[in-house]
């Protein structure tokens, strides 16, 4: 390929137009008649017609709102909201406006549906059993203390639809569906079945599928004879329908995507759902899916400010020099708050990977801590008076354990367990300091080295013969150990 070729490629892809950005549409709930859908975007709710057209705003908050579910006479609509911190389950009357809130725990709460005579709201929770798993409660319409419906100590269940007649419920039990990021292709970990509960003393479990795929989100027919739920069974997500007493049937044909969040008509006629951030519906009679056009009208509660409480999983606490602010993980993610007022924490990182072991600069104005974002753990710096990340080392092997010098203008850190090494800030180079069996990850602590307080020196650990661990100097610029 010639020079000037490979200038035409360049050209052509700096005169492409940037791809625009498109509108998300997701947890769509169908209203009983099935004239309307309400759906969420940007974290608000919004209402269009069924057959699509203008969708209009209905609820507009900062907090996030998420699975609008109405009732059976269409008269109120349930969904979940972070106004009050944690997700709770709030209901609001169409007519007047009037809002009142459901639950009121720390944890998550998860809106499933609502009885057929509208005189309860189902929903899941974590927030009594162990380890994150969910149980499936009822809480009275109206307001009331919520009564468990199917609380096995052990299995997750979640996803509840009551039956027409109000005597059975049928939920999605076991697997982690209900929290697990979506992979391609299914893994034991994500397959879940459909369980009929019938209250009683003790209640009774019948299995509807066999959990072997990845099953959930049952939906009854208006009879009550038969259920409607997404599965994986395919490979790729669909409908599936099956007769309590007879044979699953696949109804949707998708070969790729995800189907999620479905909500059938009071008549078991049409069922909504989200597939590929848009909204589509399924008539069951025919097995037609199609998507539903929208077009918003109205304007959002931007920019929306997700709130976040977390009570669990707190580590890496680290106090600024200045005594002014506190550093710490939470659930892989790094967050700065005041040390004097505390109130809101500043979130620093946003990745998929663990962001950790944080530690502060002489000036209490920059982070540094290590990332596996990369695949490998390498160290990143944060400037709060800039709000930029900065990257500073990117290598295969993991580097931990970050640790500012007194100056501020050096970062030592260990590499894979057995180098001791120092990056210079200004011209970004790297010396080796040190070799050594050091400390390697998981097994880390931020008593593995330190800087002498004038900076010349680095004091660290290692092991030597027989397993023996001593104390070592090095000089900082660089020199035979002692």
């Amino acid at each position: 390929m010639t020079i000037a070729h490979c200038l035409c490629l360049l050209a052509g892809l700096t005169l492409q137009s940037p791809v625009p950005a498109l509108p998300s549409f997701a947890t769509p709930g169908i209203s009983p008649d099935g004239a309307e859908i309400a759906f969420v975007n940007g974290g608000d709710i919004w209402t269009v017609p069924t057959a699509g057209g203008e969708a209009r705003l209905l609820v507009s908050h900062p907090a996030i709102e998420s699975r609008p579910l109405y009732s059976p006479d269409g008269a109120e609509l349930a969904f979940t909201s972070t106004r009050a911190g944690s997700p709770d389950i709030w209901v609001l009357t169409l007519a007047s406006g009037a809002l009142r809130r459901l639950t009121f725990e720390d944890g998550s709460e998860q809106l499933d549906g609502w009885s057929a005579d509208g005189q309860w709201v189902f929903y899941s929770s974590s927030s009594h059993d162990i380890a994150g798993m969910n149980d499936v409660y009822k809480v009275r319409a109206a307001g009331g203390t919520p009564v468990p419906v199917s609380a096995d100590r052990y299995a997750s269940e979640f996803w509840a639809a009551p039956s027409p007649d109000g005597k059975t419920v049928a939920i999605t039990a076991r697997g982690t569906s209900s929290g697990q990021w979506w992979r391609k292709g299914s893994s034991h970990l994500d397959m879940s079945q459909i369980v009929l509960v019938r209250p009683g003393a003790p209640p009774t479990f019948e299995p509807v599928t066999d959990g072997t795929a990845r099953e959930g989100w049952p939906m009854w027919g208006a009879t009550g004879a038969s259920l409607w739920y997404v599965s994986d069974r395919g490979k790729a997500q669909n409908i599936w329908t099956r007769p309590l007493n007879g044979a699953a049937r696949q109804v949707t044909q998708f070969q790729d995507g995800r189907v999620l969040w479905p909500s059938i008509t009071r008549n078991g006629g049409r069922i909504a759902f989200e597939r590929d951030f848009e909204i589509w519906t399924l008539e069951t009679s025919t097995g037609r899916a199609a998507r539903v056009p929208i077009t918003l009208r109205g304007a959002g509660s931007q920019p929306a400010v997700e709130r976040m409480t977390y009570t669990s999983q707190l580590q890496d606490m680290a106090l600024s020099p200045d005594g002014k602010k506190i550093a710490f993980e939470v659930r892989g993610e790094i967050f700065a708050v005041s040390a004097k007022e505390g109130g809101s924490a500043l979130r620093v990182t946003r990745s998929p990977a663990v962001d950790e072991q944080v530690a502060w600069s002489p000036d209490s104005r920059t982070l540094v801590y290590v990332s596996g974002r990369s695949g490998a753990l390498n160290v990143y710096t944060y400037d709060f008076t800039t709000g930029a990340e900065t990257r500073l080392t990117n290598q295969p092997l993991n580097d931990v354990t970050p640790k500012f010098s007194p100056d501020g203008n050096q970062v030592a850190f260990v590499r894979d367990g057995r180098e001791l090494r120092v990056l210079d800030l200004a011209g970004r180079t790297e010396r080796l300091l040190a070799t050594g069996e050091l400390e390697r990850e998981p097994f880390t602590s931020q008593r593995g080295f330190g800087w002498s307080p004038d900076g010349k020196w680095i004091a660290f650990f290692s092991g030597g013969i027989k397993g023996f661990t001593n104390a070592f100097l090095v000089p900082a610029a660089g020199g035979a150990p002692k």
